[in-house]
């Protein structure tokens, strides 16, 4: 009687347990080619966009990778900022779930320079949209809300879920196709590097940044909005 009861205990506990934060690769996803970026102990294979370092805001717990914007003791913010990935990338599938606080604000960035004329991460990579869409003041601008071709193209449907739950994404980038698929659901679809997408950009708030959108090749970014954000079972599948 006390096994079954230790049994019927330890069964109810693991309905509270996130077991889709566990960082694994399947069998089948190995041999289809895909590569985990993010180990789910550690922050190795990122750093601050610009650094060889990131920033102490940066930190992973339970195979989850997530921005702390609590203040330290003597009142000061933990230094954060955008990160990216070590390696660069061209033609590729990355898959990757987030959750954002409530009335929250980051992106996922593809395709990110860094040179001495890109300060920032934005002035020339992409970013898809991670948001609360209830509350945040961004949702109440058009291209601006959860899974939005960030300033360029709105979601054909809106599929996010709410602040504190899993989102999965992901962003198909093959040859300037570019595919964005938020919970199962394709939402974006546009092709890069052609007039049309020129003449997007250049009716963008990312008009005068020279290098915005240009790059075929680059790195993975995520930002840091100042508000708390999760990622988890981040990984990537290079396409030929």
């Amino acid at each position: 009687m006390k096994n079954c009861f230790f049994i019927v205990v330890l069964l109810a506990s693991l309905k509270f347990l996130d077991v889709s934060a566990q960082t694994i690769l399947t069998e089948k996803e190995k041999s289809e080619g895909w590569k985990l970026l993010f180990d789910g102990q550690t922050t190795a294979g990122w750093r601050n966009y610009g650094s060889d370092k990131i920033g102490e805001a940066w930190k992973v717990k339970d195979d989850v990778l997530y921005l702390d914007n609590a203040k330290k003791s003597d009142g000061q913010k933990l230094m954060g900022g955008d990160i990216i990935t070590e390696k660069q990338f061209e033609n590729f599938e990355l898959s990757i779930e987030w959750k954002i606080q409530p009335c929250g604000n980051s992106g996922i960035m593809f395709n990110a320079v860094e040179s001495a004329d890109n300060k920032y991460v934005w002035y020339s990579a992409p970013e898809i949209q991670v948001l609360d869409n209830t509350c945040h003041p961004d949702a109440k601008i058009i291209k601006h809300r959860a899974g939005d071709l960030y300033d360029l193209i709105s979601s054909s449907t809106e599929t996010v879920k709410p602040a504190g739950e899993w989102n999965q994404v992901r962003i198909i980038s093959n040859k300037g196709n570019l595919e964005i698929w938020l919970n199962g659901t394709k939402v974006v679809q546009t092709q890069m590097h052609t007039a049309a997408w020129d003449e997007m950009v250049k009716g963008s708030k990312f008009k005068d940044r020279a290098a915005y959108g240009k790059a075929s090749k680059g790195h993975i970014a995520l930002q840091d909005h100042g508000d708390g954000v999760w990622y988890k079972n981040i990984k990537i599948k290079e396409l030929q």
